[in-house]
């Protein structure tokens, strides 16, 4: 029989995890979506043919609710729902940073919890979601959850520790590239390419990279390395590169932001 999904958080994580999802909307009985927004509950109304519930209709009447809140507002959203969850439910949660435990906490009774850490490019059916069971999580509620995640990109299942470093990494990455991107072209543009120019080459040229090391099976140093002549250019580039510590501030950036999203659990268990 088809369950019946709710989401609680109309944003723009949550609407690119529901395009996806929905796209089989026969799956379900029945989509509720619940934001203090009514302009963003008003567009899953019309895109997703959603019913706009208020929190605990929604909870009492949804089968699967995906909390899709900043990590912040956990804790005020769950907050007097104990009495609206049964085990029959699924929670799914993709608040960064917020451990399972501290939502099974929230709740006070063993309802079934899946902690999701998707992507932006979910939006476009490009994603990648890292998937970890709570306490009372079967691995029925796990295959679910894969396979909804998998109508929006790749899903991996990994242990609730690492999700603090799969957030670092795959999370906060789309930033990461999209800003080695921005700096390309504005290199382009200060040599005298026209943008359109810059944007296209810089584009095709990531896309080519990755689409070879996916078909190829290499480590990216070996393929560095087939592109690095002896006082070529490319080394001269990789030079300046590694001189401006590219390497380290990788390092650093991705170390910083798993240290935030464990604070981020931290603030929150307070």
């Amino acid at each position: 029989m088809p369950a019946k999904l709710g989401i609680i958080g109309c944003g723009k994580m949550g609407y690119a995890l529901l395009k996806g999802i929905s796209d089989g909307s026969s799956d379900y009985k029945a989509i509720y979506a619940c934001d203090t927004s009514v302009e963003r509950t008003n567009v899953f109304v019309q895109e997703f043919r959603a019913v706009q519930a208020d929190k605990p209709q929604l909870i009492a009447d949804a089968d699967i609710v995906i909390l899709a809140v900043k990590p912040t507002q956990v804790k005020e959203v769950l907050a007097g729902t104990e009495g609206l969850w049964n085990t029959d439910k699924l929670l799914i949660s993709i608040a960064a940073g917020i451990k399972t435990s501290t939502i099974e906490t929230e709740l006070g009774k063993p309802i079934p919890v899946v902690r999701v850490m998707p992507n932006t490019p979910c939006l476009v059916g490009e994603g990648v979601s890292a998937v970890s069971a709570g306490t009372y999580a079967k691995q029925s509620h796990l295959k679910l959850v894969q396979a909804m995640m998998s109508r929006v990109g790749l899903t991996v299942i990994i242990d609730e520790v690492y999700m603090d470093a799969v957030t670092a990494v795959s999370g906060s990455g789309p930033a990461y590239a999209f800003l080695l991107v921005e700096s390309m072209i504005d290199a382009a543009l200060n040599l005298g390419l026209s943008s359109e120019t810059a944007r296209c080459l810089v584009l095709q040229t990531l896309k080519g990279s990755i689409t070879m090391l996916e078909q190829t099976g290499e480590h990216p140093a070996v393929l560095k390395a087939q592109v690095t002549s002896p006082g070529g250019t490319t080394i001269a580039g990789l030079r300046e590169l590694e001189a401006g510590g590219i390497r380290e501030a990788f390092f650093a950036a991705i170390e910083r932001a798993c240290q935030r999203s464990i604070e981020l659990g931290t603030d929150n268990h307070k």
